[in-house]
């Protein structure tokens, strides 16, 4: 078939950028895209299960208002293209359950991140699952149910973004935002074949918190190339002026076609103290050794070097972590919640106090130790997750000892540089011989969200991950 008689893909098949694109160029309208998402999302819901609410009416009138804006002149990074947000982020006439049961006030104004997304022109099409108060790598709750990966139904999607992951990877919409707290971006990016990014602390605002779960949890884009990626991380990107944490600007999508240089990058296998056995899969393990490889072949100097969390690092993580979730809890009165997320948040409030205070104030000191290791390497790269995803309901009724054996297990790696509030990247490493994803991360330090960036895109343009996408089966 010649050029000019192919036949443009549908809407939701096109990347966050190109669709941006056609609705500029006037290929496609936003009524049309936003509608076949919509379709995509409610065919799914009874096996997918990706999202909490689904916004028809409301995106479909939104969609008809950016069309008309379009036919106007007006030019705005994302007008009129359907993204999808997590369910612990405010979105104005909407519930924010958070993952829980129970019912739950419409909020009355949107987060600072889905007010950028609005500002830029994004329809939001709605909220996807996660689990209860973003305490698991997976999705699911006695309020949902289970979300299922699209490369395999009987899988994990990862979490706890694992319904944008899931809306994303499915084609549903081409780009999502999710939160990250202790890995709950970068785990279900790898689980999913996805790009992750994991920006700097303060990178997106968390308002209306001026910071969430003491400092652990950001907001992150979700999307299959790293140019996706880069382009919702700029346009969610910035201050609210209630923020604690307010870095310097970035342009991520600068960064896109900028040569990295040759780096200087550690590969680490190293597992971050755990207080449970685990160990690496040993085909994860070999997929980032290949990495390893394609990174040298690029020019790089790459070495074998692990880095040494130590103890304290964990110290400082459990109490905000646990401080964090029992806080959101009792925010949320009227929430239905898991028996083991009830023990989690009586033991956070027991860490409220003298122990939250310490692992705090531990942070300078983690910086200055674990930041000594980037004297002589410009990144880290790792594994993203310990294993191949889990099956859906390996998570179902297990008490609360089991539960941290397997996520502790599943997914050790992530979790440091969520203390330390620094970037990393979770980029798709392949897929083990049962089909299933799995991912690398890129870790840099303070701000370095540009290096890792343009380097995530040197690796895209060698590997091409975005070429390969799940069989339809929802």
């Amino acid at each position: 078939m010649s050029a000019p008689d192919r036949i443009a893909p549908p809407p939701a098949d096109l990347g966050l950028a190109e669709l941006a694109s056609a609705l500029t160029h006037g290929t496609t309208t936003s009524v049309a895209a936003v509608t076949e998402a919509l379709d995509r999302i409610e065919a799914s819901q009874p096996t997918l299960n990706a999202f909490r609410v689904v916004r028809r009416a409301a995106a479909l009138r939104e969609a008809a208002e950016a069309d008309a804006r379009l036919a106007a002149g007006v030019r705005l990074p994302l007008l009129g293209v359907p993204v999808a947000v997590k369910d612990d982020t405010d979105v104005t006439g909407e519930p924010t359950a958070f993952g829980c049961g129970g019912e739950f006030a419409r909020a009355s104004e949107d987060a600072e991140s889905v007010r950028r997304l609005r500002a830029a022109g994004a329809v939001i099409v709605g909220k996807a699952n996660t689990c209860e108060l973003g305490q698991l790598p997976f999705t699911s709750g006695a309020a949902f149910g289970h979300t299922r990966n699209p490369w395999d139904r009987t899988r994990t999607p990862g979490g706890s973004s694992g319904g944008s992951a899931a809306a994303v990877a499915a084609g549903m919409v081409p780009a999502a935002l999710g939160s990250d707290g202790a890995g709950s971006v970068r785990i279900p990016a790898a689980w999913t074949n996805l790009v992750g990014i994991k920006p700097q602390r303060g990178r997106i605002s968390t308002w209306p918190l001026p910071e969430a779960f003491h400092g652990l949890t950001v907001n992150g884009p979700l999307a299959r190339t790293v140019a996706d990626a880069a382009l919702l991380l700029d346009v969610a990107a910035g201050p609210h002026e209630g923020d604690l944490h307010t870095p310097a600007p970035i342009d991520a999508r600068a960064a896109l076609g900028r040569d990295p240089g040759k780096l200087r990058i550690a590969v680490s296998l190293a597992i971050p103290f755990t207080a449970t056995k685990t160990a690496l899969d040993p085909e994860i393990a070999a997929a980032v050794r290949a990495m390893a490889g394609t990174l040298r072949e690029l020019g790089h100097t790459v070495t074998v070097a692990d880095l040494h969390y130590g103890l304290l690092i964990g110290a400082s993580f459990l109490p905000r972590s646990l401080s964090g979730i029992s806080k959101v809890h009792r925010a949320m009165p009227g929430a239905v919640v898991d028996p083991r997320t009830t023990a989690n948040a009586r033991i956070g409030r027991l860490l409220d106090g003298p122990a939250l205070f310490a692992a705090r104030r531990l942070e300078p000191l983690l910086h200055k130790r674990i930041g000594g290791f980037f004297d002589d390497y410009d990144l880290v790269l790792a594994p993203t997750t310990a294993t191949p995803p889990p099956r859906a309901e390996d998570i179902d009724g297990i008490g609360v000892g089991a539960t941290n054996n397997l996520i502790t297990g599943a997914c050790p790696y992530t979790w440091p540089w969520n203390v330390l509030g620094w970037p990393s990247v979770n980029v798709p490493a392949g897929f083990t011989d049962d089909g299933l994803p799995i991912g690398a991360q890129l870790m840099g330090t303070a701000d370095t969200e540009p290096m890792l960036i343009s380097l995530a895109a040197q690796l895209e343009s060698e590997l091409r991950w975005e070429r390969h996408r799940p069989t339809p089966w929802w």
